[in-house]
């Protein structure tokens, strides 16, 4: 781990925790007034998303209401960090794809989610130049997955209504037992 990382580690921001209200605000669009403060941002979001771990971590997880989020899908510690700022999917499959998904803000809950296999999403990178991803497989979910958090969705959201509430009352318990420790 590089010493730059392991410093920003140190000063993480904390990820929110279901039921955090701020969990389903829905987020504003980063302006060019907020561009000169993005790279702060991005540097603690990717410092708390390794930290967790996790593969994917948007800005209202850590408190912030902008249409951005950080993943890095490399395998085995491989860094592939992507930043992307006001996505906007523009295209979906009818196929479907159903994986497992979790949260970093639903410890240690998972459950099975069925969601567009394909997508194409078009997006700026941290510079603001606009980009275009075609995506199918763990990145098409991921990508989904963190766009929902903008929107004030949980992958929770996506289960019936007795899953759902499994998950969070186990969550709920696990936490209550945490405090206890």
């Amino acid at each position: 781990m590089s010493p730059n990382l392991a410093a920003a580690i140190q000063q993480t921001p904390d990820i929110l925790i279901v039921p955090d209200k701020r969990l389903r605000l829905r987020a504003r669009p980063v302006l060019a007034s907020d561009r000169d403060r993005i790279g702060n941002i991005v540097s603690g979001m990717f410092a708390a998303m390794y930290r967790a771990p996790g593969i994917g971590l948007a800005a209202p997880q850590i408190g912030i209401s902008l249409r951005m989020f950080v993943m890095d899908l490399g395998p085995d510690n491989a860094r592939e960090p992507h930043v992307l700022v006001n996505p906007e999917i523009v295209a979906v499959s009818q196929d479907l794809a159903t994986r497992e998904e979790g949260c970093l803000s639903l410890p240690g809950q998972y459950a099975e989610v069925t969601r567009p296999a394909r997508i194409t999403t078009v997006y700026e990178d941290e510079s603001g130049t606009k980009r275009r991803i075609e995506a199918d497989g763990l990145l098409a979910a991921c990508i989904q997955h963190e766009i929902d958090h903008l929107d004030g969705i949980l992958f929770i959201d996506h289960l019936s209504a007795l899953k759902r509430n499994i998950l969070l009352r186990k969550l709920a318990k696990e936490r209550r037992e945490n405090r206890g420790t």
